[in-house]
């Protein structure tokens, strides 16, 4: 494991907080768990939320568990996993089945094309690991009702197909003990987001096939470095995030092109964003972006040259060095990095919505073929809103693109007989919602972020509305052409992932904030025509 400055400006403002630390004792306070370090005010989050600092070696209690499950899985032929869970209940088990090279089919969306992708694979190989923190996650509900009904529907016991991952005592315990499902108890005293080498990280990576075990080693490794006041990568982290964002680089741009790690900046971003974002400050991670040279740019390299700081380690050990670092970024920008205080917002109109007889969509401004445009826009043409909302974002500010759809879609692009991999490349390219935010990010020097819905409501969404007040937002949805519906529940999938845009959409209209909601009648047409737009800004 290695963190090194690469930028002379990051390494004197890493050594003056630094020296400040160290002289309060933080380095071993942190690693010894005090809870005062963060202020009286975020002292009683803080003495139930750090548990992940001994995880390393308490993990490896779930070892002999997760052996006899995997064990259990192999001999009945479950090879095909589902993951069922939001934010810190699946980002990380993304990327330690990703960077293992293992199958995993990750949900953690309420789009209706997306689910039914995954309900298409073979029921008699499928198990599904369902893991939810609170237990009350409404889209991990939906989903493990969905499956439920499924299995008992193919003639296929419940209870042995489905592991549930969960705190004690929380709902979703209870509601397993009901269904006969097996239960795996993660440790209560660890935050969603820094729980990844908890049981909602390791369960799924080691049903999937990852080492889990290698992961903890790891980890464990440059866990003693922690309590030290020098050569302790995550203080050293901490202090580039930290110092860097207070002297105004509060833009965290992860690069990793050449990391072995695959898909970390998803798991970084949501762990610093709603760590910092609140109070009206905080870091905003830029993931898949290339630098703007901008003077509030931090550039972080994962295993490469191109950045103000280089980050080199294995995985385990990565997340542990982050996390400590996220942890003493808190410290620095004064704000508690266990909470999140504004995620609750959204949640809850979602939830007022869904007793209406009709959501509130309203009246579009106008629309261009395949696409509705809501909002206030004084454009007329796709061409004109995505000018206007670039004009919009202030100095210091930021665009974000939030799409409520299939992330999958993009692969049933009609791919040209014969092509090869880079011709197949274009073409789901040019049929990805995703591509939008790079062609908008040529046509400014602010950062474009871009998340899909209802996923980064468990991670950056906290920071649209608890940090710096700077963001200009695009939010895009789209009809539903087959709609899934939830077992037990009043609404379909469809309007369940419709009335959280529409509430999220509003707790950003309550800040003032310019926000512009693109409608797709057809979403194939319609990704076709944004990106068309996109190049005629």
């Amino acid at each position: 494991m290695n963190v090194s400055y690469r930028d002379e400006g990051v390494a004197s403002a890493a050594a003056s907080v630094a020296g400040r630390l160290v002289a309060d004792g933080v380095p071993a306070r942190l690693a010894g768990g005090d809870p005062t370090l963060w202020g009286e005010d975020a002292e009683a989050e803080a003495a139930v939320r750090l548990g992940w600092l001994t995880l390393p070696r308490t993990s490896r209690e779930l070892l002999p568990e997760l052996g006899k499950l995997v064990e259990r899985a192999r001999a009945e032929g479950l090879t095909n996993v589902v993951l069922a869970g939001m934010g810190g209940s699946s980002l990380a088990a993304e990327v330690i089945c990703a960077t293992a090279d293992v199958p995993l089919t990750v949900l953690d969306t309420t789009d209706p094309g997306q689910v039914r992708r995954a309900l298409a694979d073979p029921l008699d190989t499928t198990i599904v690991v369902v893991a939810s923190k609170s237990g009350s996650t409404v889209e991990t509900d939906c989903h493990l009702r969905i499956y439920e009904r499924l299995f008992a529907e193919a003639g296929i016991a419940p209870g042995g197909r489905i592991v549930v991952v969960t705190d004690p005592g929380s709902p979703l315990e209870q509601r397993a003990v009901e269904g006969g499902f097996e239960i795996v108890l993660a440790v209560p005293n660890v935050g969603g987001r820094y729980s990844a080498l908890s049981a909602y990280g390791l369960v799924p990576s080691a049903l999937a096939g990852a080492d889990v075990e290698r992961l903890l080693d790891d980890a464990e490794e440059v866990l003693p470095l922690l309590a030290l006041d020098t050569g302790n990568y995550g203080l050293d982290l901490g202090a580039a995030l930290g110092g860097a964002a207070l002297g105004g680089r509060d833009k965290l741009v992860l690069e990793d092109q050449l990391s072995a790690a695959n898909g970390l900046p998803d798991w970084i971003e949501q762990l610093v964003a709603e760590s910092t974002g609140k109070q009206g400050r905080g870091i905003l991670p830029v993931v898949g972006a290339d630098p703007n040279e901008t003077g509030d740019e931090l550039v972080v390299a994962i295993e490469s040259d191109l950045g103000d700081v280089r980050v080199d380690g294995p995985l385990g050990a990565q997340f542990l060095i982050w996390e400590y670092a996220t942890a003493v970024a808190g410290l620095l920008l004064e704000i508690d990095p266990f909470d999140q205080p504004n995620v609750a917002e959204s949640k809850e109109n979602t939830a007022a919505l869904l007793t209406l007889p009709d959501l509130p969509t309203g009246a579009p401004a106008f629309a261009d073929g395949p696409v509705e445009v809501y909002g206030s826009p004084t454009a007329t043409d796709l061409p004109g809103v995505f000018a206007e909302l670039l004009h919009a974002i202030p100095a210091g500010g930021y665009l974000s693109i939030m799409a409520y759809l299939d992330r999958m879609a993009a692969f049933d692009a009609a791919v040209p007989d014969g092509a090869d991999f880079e011709q197949m490349t274009d073409a789901w390219m040019m049929a990805d919602p995703a591509t939008l935010r790079a062609l908008l990010a040529l046509r400014t020097n602010r950062p474009v972020t871009f998340g899909w819905g209802p996923r980064f409501l468990h991670s950056t969404g906290q920071y649209h509305k608890g940090g710096p007040q700077n963001g200009v937002f695009l939010q895009i949805t789209g009809d539903v052409a087959d709609d899934v519906a939830v077992p037990g529940r009043p609404y379909t999938l469809g309007r369940l992932q419709l009335a959280q845009a529409l509430g999220d959409l509003g707790a950003l209209e309550t800040r003032g904030r310019p926000a512009v909601r693109l409608h797709l009648t057809d979403r194939a047409a319609g990704v076709a025509l944004l990106l068309a737009a996109a190049q005629e800004v």
